[in-house]
């Protein structure tokens, strides 16, 4: 069954390789750009399959307009994919408060704004598919991305409370975490606060070094991304969390483990506490 298919931010990275893959498989796609020359770049792909919006996800009345535009233009919306985003590196003790609420205006609070612009429509025609593009830094957590994996984590658990709250109305929510792959995010879409405070030069310097020089030689190909998403879109019973990546697979089993063993460990203070 063929879809109408709206995806923040497909000038790069997954939402471009996405948007092309759905295209290429007969679906209907409105894409959001920054710039106009973005929108005419992506509207050209496909002529009449291909839809172009200028949208920045922060600004919740232009949300709210773009999606009323589309569902009255173009037609009902069937999946949503909040792609749109971007990382910010920096020690938390170093980085300005500033970046974390820009960082979680546009990862979290441009998320939910586009879910509540077309819940409605949604709700009323009782079916319909949310997917949040999250990360692995959304359940692991790694130095120097404080900022990044509390947005993420914050949109895991929006996710999952969602994915139970629409599970009425035939509506499904899947929270997709990557691990690393060739995208911009670790490169040119990176925001990073400047070094001031030595005593982390140890610690984090060679983090940020190792990052940066891996960007663009990641295991993860963002086209096999694009496919498995379209995966779940097809999907008739999708998950509400999906691992993409072999690397965040492994991480997160790791992770969730260890985290199990300090439950266990700590289990009769834990139950210390009932009445």
């Amino acid at each position: 069954m063929k879809k109408l298919i709206l995806i923040t931010g497909v000038s790069s990275g997954f939402g471009c390789a996405l948007a092309s893959a759905a295209l290429e498989a007969g679906h209907r796609v409105v894409g959001t750009v920054r710039a106009p020359e973005q929108a005419q770049a992506f509207a050209a792909r496909r002529p009449g399959h291909a839809h172009a919006a200028l949208l920045d996800v922060s600004d919740s009345d232009a949300v709210a307009r773009v999606v009323m535009h589309v569902e009255r233009n173009i037609g009902a919306i069937d999946v949503l994919v909040n792609n749109a985003g971007y990382g910010h590196e920096g020690v938390l003790e170093e980085s300005p408060l500033e970046d974390m609420r820009r960082q979680f205006d546009v990862n979290v609070f441009g998320a939910v704004a586009m879910i509540k612009a077309v819940l409605p429509g949604m709700r009323q025609r009782r079916r319909g598919h949310i997917i949040n593009m999250t990360s692995m830094g959304g359940t692991i957590t790694m130095p120097g991305i404080a900022y990044y994996c509390g947005s993420k984590f914050a949109l895991e658990g929006i996710s999952d409370t969602l994915s139970k709250e629409l599970a009425p109305f035939g509506i499904f929510v899947t929270a997709v975490a990557p691990g690393s792959f060739r995208t911009d995010w670790a490169g040119r879409s990176m925001v990073r606060a400047p070094r001031r405070i030595a005593d982390y030069d140890a610690s984090f310097d060679p983090v940020r070094q190792a990052r940066i020089e891996k960007s663009g030689k990641q295991a993860g190909d963002p086209v096999k991304a694009a496919q498995a998403i379209l995966h779940l879109v097809d999907s008739p019973a999708p998950p509400a969390h999906l691992l993409l990546g072999s690397d965040a697979l492994a991480l997160v089993r790791a992770a969730l483990a260890q985290r199990l063993e300090q439950i266990d460990a700590w289990e009769a203070v834990t139950r210390s506490t009932d009445a």
